[in-house]
């Protein structure tokens, strides 16, 4: 709310609105703070495990890559302006 004089058209004074509360109890906000310990609890597993995986994935990406360069012809690859 504002009170500004009508012939200056300056604000006289002014209170803020008031703040919503973000938890109605303290048992909301407990429960709030518990599912949020929980949720990071759970990432921070799966970053675990993703962590432990992670040898076994470049393993194999690298066998991919090395089994492809096998396969692959030898020689240089050919380029555009080698075509001309």
């Amino acid at each position: 709310m504002m009170r500004i004089d009508v012939e200056t058209g300056a604000v006289i004074s002014h209170t803020p609105a008031p703040r919503k509360r973000t938890f109605e109890d303290l048992a909301a906000a407990a429960k709030a703070m518990q599912e949020q310990d929980e949720r990071r609890d759970s990432i921070f597993r799966q970053s675990m495990e993703a962590e432990k995986n992670k040898d076994d994935l470049f393993e194999k990406k690298f066998a991919d890559a090395l089994r492809k360069a096998k396969d692959a012809p030898a020689g240089k690859p050919l380029r555009e302006f080698d075509l001309d």
